[in-house]
């Protein structure tokens, strides 16, 4: 079984690391209704994630994106009624079955890590003592890919890039193509939005090339 966890939590991460590459742009849903505007927008997204929802219903919607082969991670301080207890990762592992989670605790990314889920660290930069914190972190949980916010502080990518090869993906405070741009431009990987209409500007050359 861990043999089969870990076969498939590679073909994830490297499945997710090339619709990186190739999308750049990430649909964050906090409203239920975009998920039909992020399912027509499949072949132009990197993958999606999800920030709301609750116990009962998440299974349903985690299906309907895998249907679709589009990744999805699951936000696991946005969804309702899910514990982050050994338990409760271990039935996210086995039974709901997300491409990932997405966390801000060291030692939630560190658990689901080994549970055989595709792992991203989502911080919140608010002041340089918030970077050394990064650091620290990522030395402990080790997570596959990080996210850093608020995305309107794109010059601060090339300091985390400084001690990590991972990919980092942004988002936050972003109100126009030219923000998201500027981000990509810095370093970033991709943007990650809740703002239907920043999804569908992924046809712009610098949301597409490096």
């Amino acid at each position: 079984m861990e043999t089969t966890r870990t076969k498939q939590a590679a073909l994830n991460h490297a499945t997710f690391l090339e619709r990186l590459a190739a999308h750049r742009m990430i649909a964050s849903i906090k409203d239920p209704r975009h998920i039909e505007t992020a399912l027509s927008l499949r072949n132009q997204l990197s993958g999606v994630f999800l920030l709301t929802g609750h116990i009962g219903v998440i299974q349903g919607y985690v299906d309907v994106f895998k249907q679709h082969e589009l990744p999805v991670f699951l936000h696991l301080e946005k969804i309702g009624g899910l514990s982050t207890d050994n338990y409760g990762l271990d039935y996210l592992a086995k039974v709901i079955k997300p491409t990932g989670i997405i966390s801000t605790k060291t030692n939630v990314v560190k658990t689901a890590k080994k549970m055989g889920l595709l792992t991203i660290q989502r911080f919140f930069l608010v002041d340089s003592e918030g970077l050394d914190n990064i650091a620290k972190s990522l030395a402990l949980s080790e997570p596959d890919i990080v996210e850093v916010m608020p995305a309107r502080i794109p010059d601060i990518f090339d300091k985390v890039k400084a001690f990590t090869s991972l990919p980092i993906i942004t988002g936050g405070l972003l109100y126009e193509p030219e923000q998201a741009e500027s981000c990509l431009r810095h370093g970033a990987a991709a943007i990650s939005t809740s703002k239907p209409e920043l999804w569908k500007c992924i046809g712009s050359s610098l949301l597409t090339t490096r």
